[in-house]
């Protein structure tokens, strides 16, 4: 993870500087470009200056006509074409000849726009009388009484090879980068892709602010949806904008190489790091899986043997050890106590219901036929009315122990509730269950519990097997034997029916 998280971490930083360096040189780009552009325009502006003085000068001379379009479209190729037009809009001269545009009138926006403003000025961009997507500057000849004689001016043909092409085309790059151009109406006076060429762009973050007289940068998605860096800046000549721009794949793809070649060098060695620390992580851990895995077996009384084995070799895992096998003596001993108070019945210490229960099931599932004794005290209420319910419990312990000194060690005694007890004797048939209840009745009635002195119980007795009846008939059956031997006077032991 920490690998991955640096070589992430290096990605990002890498990729974050890679962009930002675009920008700036995108920035730079478009402010180099605007500020070459502004001097080629400001140049043809000059050369135009110059002309109309010169035809000032001479205004009727037609051979002045002819120079001075020859030299402003060849000497320079600023312009694809030139010409000059008298006050009311009617060509004097045009090169080249080939256009055939000399004595007609010029109805284009370009004309029309310079004869109206009379001043230098640079136009929107439209199509020519030629019917060619052309800009037109122009400046206004003027004699010298100040009277304005017409205008002389060059056309740049934005979709066909001028020098602004030339002047735009040298600076783009096999990396991706691009340039374009915009006027105030958004449209696209240069594009490499010459077919968008006179196309409007709108929704466009960038354009909005070079139109505004902003530079600057932006990450944007382009009009093909791709993510582009770009650069703008706005010219002074006139209202356009100039905005170059890379795409961001083509930005991050010498850094994707890089990074890919990174990796594939640093693979080898991470790799290696990555086994030797799973290697050394599984020897330390190995320990602690040995305590966790004997964790989850610390009610097992072989726990403490298997933490005895655990090699805890260093000072955490064998504090760890010492501690468990310390909670392990504690939980066992707690789980002893546990079960004891689960199982036995809190006033006489004997088996309770539950314990009685278990036993039952054991010896039915073994097939051990038993004999069961239901005993209870004669007018117990009486003893606890006239002496008082702790003198009650004290006498209910006392036949507790009566009853467990004259039962045998294999005979299982429980009290199931007041002054109710059941003895369970394994492998006890009739004429055996009703001796050891005669003697539990004899004992019982011999002993004297003070304060009360000497009490009598009475005895029901059943057995299983029976006619293959359940356990809980088997029960009722002792119950209904008792409740006969307290009908008949009490004191005395019957056998249920059918077990005689």
């Amino acid at each position: 993870m920490t690998f991955l998280n640096g070589f992430y971490s290096s990605y990002q930083v890498q990729k974050q500087q890679l962009q930002l360096q675009t920008l700036k040189s995108q920035s730079a780009y478009a402010a180099k470009l605007g500020l070459a552009t502004d001097r080629f325009l400001q140049a043809a502006q000059q050369q135009l200056a110059y002309s109309a003085k010169v035809i000032a000068d001479d205004f009727y001379n037609v051979t002045t006509y002819q120079q001075e379009v020859e030299r402003l479209r060849l000497q320079t190729n600023s312009f694809n074409s030139t010409v000059i037009v008298e006050a009311k809009g009617k060509v004097l001269d045009v090169s080249p000849a080939s256009l055939q545009l000399k004595g007609h009138q010029l109805q284009s926006q370009g004309a029309k726009q310079a004869r109206l403003v009379k001043k230098p000025m640079i136009s929107e961009p439209y199509i020519s009388a030629a019917n060619n997507l052309i800009i037109f500057i122009s400046h206004p000849i003027f004699n010298k009484d100040n009277e304005y004689l017409g205008y002389v001016g060059g056309s740049i043909y934005l979709k066909e090879a001028s020098i602004l092409h030339s002047l735009l085309q040298i600076h783009f790059h096999e990396d991706g980068s691009y340039l374009y151009v915009v006027d105030k109406n958004r449209r696209l006076l240069y594009h490499p892709d010459k077919s968008r060429i006179g196309e409007h762009v709108y929704d466009n973050n960038v354009i909005e602010a070079v139109l505004k007289g902003q530079s600057g940068t932006q990450e944007l998605t382009n009009s093909q949806g791709l993510t582009v860096l770009a650069g703008y800046a706005p010219l002074t000549q006139a209202h356009w904008g100039i905005i170059t721009q890379r795409p961001l794949a083509k930005t991050l793809e010498p850094l994707d190489g890089l990074m890919v070649s990174v990796l594939y060098r640093t693979i080898p060695i991470g790799l290696a790091t990555f086994i030797f620390i799973l290697l050394l992580a599984r020897f330390i851990a190995h320990p602690l899986r040995d305590l966790a895995h004997t964790a989850n077996m610390l009610d097992d009384p072989a726990a403490s043997s298997a933490l005895k084995n655990v090699k805890s070799w260093y000072f955490e895992s064998a504090e760890l050890r010492k501690a468990m096998l310390k909670g392990v003596a504690v939980l066992h001993n707690r789980i002893g106590a546990l079960h004891q108070e689960a199982s036995t019945d809190p006033l006489t210490g004997l088996n309770n219901r539950r314990s009685l229960d278990t036993i039952l099931a054991q010896l039915i599932d073994t097939n051990t036929s038993f004999a069961v004794l239901a005993l209870d005290i004669d007018y117990f209420k009486r003893v606890n009315d006239q002496y008082g319910h702790d003198i009650g419990d004290i006498v209910l312990q006392s036949l507790a122990g009566i009853v467990s000194d004259v039962t045998r060690s294999s005979d299982f005694v429980a009290r199931t509730g007041g002054e109710e007890f059941i003895v369970i004797s394994p492998n006890a048939d009739a004429n055996t269950a009703y001796a050891l209840a005669e003697r539990i009745r004899l004992s019982v009635a011999q002993t004297e519990i003070p304060p009360v002195g000497y009490i009598n119980i009475s005895i029901g007795i059943a057995g299983w097997p029976a006619d293959e009846l359940p356990i809980e008939s088997i029960l009722k059956h002792a119950d209904q034997a008792l409740y006969e031997a307290k009908n008949i006077g009490r004191n005395r032991c019957v056998l249920a029916p059918g077990y005689e």
